[in-house]
């Protein structure tokens, strides 16, 4: 079931959500907007490999915005800071922004109970187009989960993404085992 905009109020109340910075007129029927971070980051090289670290350049968007092109992958992130301890968020892109031909994820829409952090964003785009810090970018919606948890995102020995951050991270994959 998804909450619904009093049940999200409801739950940020009771401390099981929370987003900060919190706009009452981010909050949808059953959803909150969130809106594109400062930094971008592109990778290094050309050629990824999934089992070494492959590394970063940071992009800061300028005031007059930044271009991004089709071919790139352009890892974004959420101005907001965002923890769910007893839902399983999920991050859309809104629909103005697919209009513009703008992908906010290819495979990562889904956080997990005990998520604490920003979201790092895999933005990619149809044809060239201008994005700005602060636009909206996605909604999160968050969903109720049924049963006892006992793996929390935040207190699982492997979790990879919870240093809190304000910039995008890269793909920790060459962390696992395989």
């Amino acid at each position: 079931m998804i909450l619904t905009d009093k049940e999200i109020e409801k739950s940020i109340a009771e401390g099981t959500i929370l987003i900060e910075p919190y706009r009452a007129d981010c909050l949808g029927t059953n959803s909150y907007d969130v809106h594109l971070g400062r930094y971008l980051a592109v990778y290094k090289n050309h050629i990824l490999d999934a089992k070494k670290h492959n590394e970063i350049e940071e992009i800061i968007i300028p005031d007059e915005g930044f271009v991004i092109h089709p071919g790139i992958l352009y890892l974004g992130v959420t101005e907001e800071y965002t923890e769910t301890h007893a839902h399983v968020p999920f991050l859309e892109g809104k629909s103005s922004v697919g209009r513009l031909g703008i992908d906010i994820h290819a495979t990562a829409g889904k956080g997990d109970v005990g998520f604490c952090n920003t979201w790092t964003l895999e933005i990619s785009c149809s044809q060239p187009v201008r994005i700005y810090a602060g636009m909206p970018i996605g909604q999160l919606i968050y969903f109720e989960v049924k049963g006892d948890i006992t793996n929390y995102y935040n207190k699982k020995q492997n979790a990879k993404y919870v240093n809190r951050t304000i910039r995008p991270v890269e793909s920790m994959m060459f962390m696992n085992k395989f």
